[in-house]
């Protein structure tokens, strides 16, 4: 038994060392690590094991290549292949200034081997623009030693640090820019102090980070930050470039801006030869006389629309106040009718100027409840929202609560900590100005597009220069079919008829508008609309049958009177299809396009039954 215990002490012992080596051989392993990044680095810098790769920029107007960022790799196969890996293992071991200067060697000399006619972008640190160990004139002795000419590089700032001395840099600037060289300014909008940096340095060109181009087709708030950088740049001869694009939406899009330049994987991707060409996807759109259908901003505002608005400060009570001092507030302010109950910042209850009053106007209560804490008259289950919740969805949150909650009042947060107080009646108002304006950007019964967003998009079109087909469809026969139906029936006249077109253009290129009643506006910029017109008329030949009830399905159409009373008979719905050629020659605006069109409508209506007629008179 000795033996045992004895053998049982040893491996208890050996147990206790166990606990601890975990935690030393992590550290030894942090640093063997470190010791082999760094054997790793000082390798590469020795041997000159970088690799330069170059992504082509294309010149959107002209879809041809304008110039090549200038990119670097590390050795292959290794963890430093990357540069976000190898210049954060650089800045780690302080020697991110070493291989910044190594990457801009590499890349200048293949790019002065390939000969090229574009020009090339050359990624630059602030850091390292202001080496004061530097010798000056160092860079462009060495650019002409390559055979380059400065004005056909330009030195791209990528911003990494969150602090800079802006008058040394801007002078850092001014030199390079006094030797020939263009500045460019990366990652506009991702980095710690970009448009101070922009106004500072006043580049030549802003490249656009790709956040704001993925994905912009559908993203409102990223559309609206583009266009108003563009006007920005267009406003201080800047040229913009956008970068990370990815899909021919986001292309159609950022070309529909007039944005001059793009960069991005559909448009090509980083090879370590020059590209010659833009790929075959890219140069075709770039090419389409045709611009990018997106939603109005109508929708999106009211999305984003929050109760940031409905914001009124309200001194708030702690829940140790006494209802006295409640009280008092309460008869200073005739117009307060809730008071919050905050503790640290947080609000814990809300006081309704009702209950206060009702409670210590009841015999004895004030003499009894007075001087005692009001936190036991509060609503200690108060409505509490955050700042960021939209006004619709507010809304939709109180009609679903109790009633009282939309007299007292709710309480706005910011991540839990109290901002003010928000009245039902405010929320009420600005949810009907909110439906007004709605009604006249998208229309309420088909949720298509109304009159606002149908003039901007024709005006659009024709300030780009685009030649289109717009067509005004309007419904035969639908006022008897809704006088004898009823209004029900004939909303869902009106709805099928809104999908139906809705189904049948091309989205990304075509538009549908539904300015009310049994009116709608197609704007085609596909080449085979007449076609696609054709096959809706077609199809609702065939469907409309089935909104008529057996009797008048058999007799084909309505009996009625008009309004004189005279007997008369209705055939089936039936749709009318003026269209007219819209070209920025014959147009100046949507004004004239609507004047056409509706002549054009008038004229189809003379046709019996589904007709579609064209204007080929233009104005």
């Amino acid at each position: 038994m000795r033996q045992v215990h004895v053998q049982q002490s040893h491996l208890s012992g050996w147990g206790a060392r166990v606990v601890l080596q975990p935690a030393l051989a992590i550290r030894a392993a942090a640093q063997d690590e470190s010791a082999i990044s760094s054997l790793e680095l000082h390798k590469i810098l020795k041997h000159r094991q970088l690799t330069a790769v170059f992504q082509p920029i294309a010149d959107l107007r002209s879809a041809s290549i304008f110039g090549h960022e200038g990119l670097i790799r590390g050795p292959v196969d290794t963890r430093l292949h990357m540069p976000l890996a190898l210049f954060e293992e650089a800045e780690q071991h302080h020697l991110l200034l070493e291989v910044e200067h190594l990457s801009r060697q590499v890349v200048l000399e293949s790019f002065a081997q390939q000969a090229a006619s574009a020009k090339l972008f050359l990624n630059v640190s602030p850091a390292s623009l202001l080496q004061p160990h530097v010798a000056r004139g160092a860079t462009l002795s060495y650019i002409h030693q390559l055979g380059l000419d400065p004005h056909d590089v330009i030195i791209e700032l990528t911003e990494n640090s969150p602090t800079f001395d802006y008058d040394t840099l801007r002078h850092a600037a001014e030199h390079y820019r006094s030797m020939g060289f263009e500045i460019a300014m990366d990652d506009l909008g991702e980095g710690f102090s970009s448009l101070r940096l922009w106004s500072e340095l006043r580049p030549d060109y802003v490249k656009i980070d790709k956040h704001f181009i993925r994905n912009i087709d559908r993203d409102q708030v990223k559309l609206d930050f583009v266009r108003s950088i563009q006007q920005i740049a267009l406003n201080s001869g800047t040229k913009v470039i956008a970068e990370g694009i990815e899909t021919e939406a986001e292309l159609m899009i950022v070309k529909d801006l007039k944005i001059p330049y793009g960069q991005g994987y559909l448009i090509n991707r980083p090879q370590a030869s020059l590209h010659t060409a833009l790929s075959p996807v890219a140069a075709e759109l770039m090419q389409r006389n045709a611009v990018h259908v997106y939603q109005s901003a109508a929708v999106p505002v009211q999305a984003r629309s929050n109760i940031s608005k409905l914001i009124r400060y309200v001194s708030p009570v702690s829940p140790q106040t006494s209802n006295d001092d409640v009280y008092q507030i309460f008869e200073k302010q005739p117009t307060l009718y809730s008071l919050p109950v905050v503790a640290q910042g947080r609000p814990v209850g809300l006081i309704s100027r009702y209950n206060m009053i009702d409670h210590l106007a009841r015999p004895y209560t004030r003499e009894l409840y007075g001087k005692r804490y009001c936190s036991i008259f509060m609503d200690n289950q108060p409505l509490i929202v955050d700042n960021s919740l939209s006004l619709q969805a507010l809304s939709d949150l109180i009609i679903n609560m109790e009633p009282h909650h939309l007299s007292n009042g709710f309480i706005i947060t910011e991540s839990g900590n109290y901002l003010g107080m928000g009245s039902g009646h405010d929320l009420l108002r600005e949810i009907t100005q909110m439906q007004i304006n709605a009604a006249r950007y998208a229309n309420p019964l088909t949720m298509l597009p109304g009159n606002v967003p149908i003039n901007e998009h024709m005006d659009r079109l024709l300030q780009a220069g685009i030649t289109f087909h717009a067509c005004y469809c309007d419904l035969d026969s639908f006022k008897p079919f809704n006088d004898v139906y009823g209004f029900r029936r004939g909303d869902e006249l009106i709805q099928y008829t809104g999908k139906l077109l809705n189904e049948h253009i091309a989205n990304e290129l075509d538009f549908v508008g539904h300015i009310g009643g049994d009116d709608f506006i197609l704007i085609f910029q596909s080449e085979d609309w007449e076609e696609r017109c054709l096959h809706v008329l077609q199809i609702l030949a065939q469907a409309i049958p089935a909104f008529y009830d057996e009797a008048d399905r058999q007799r084909g159409g309505i009996a009625a009177e008009d309004r004189q009373g005279n007997p008369l008979f209705y055939p089936f719905v039936s749709m009318s299809v003026g269209s007219v050629k819209a070209d920025p020659v014959g147009f100046r605006s949507h004004h004239e396009v609507a004047a056409a069109m509706t002549v054009a409508k008038k004229q189809a209506k003379k046709i019996s039954g589904n007709s579609l007629f064209l204007e080929r008179r233009g104005k």
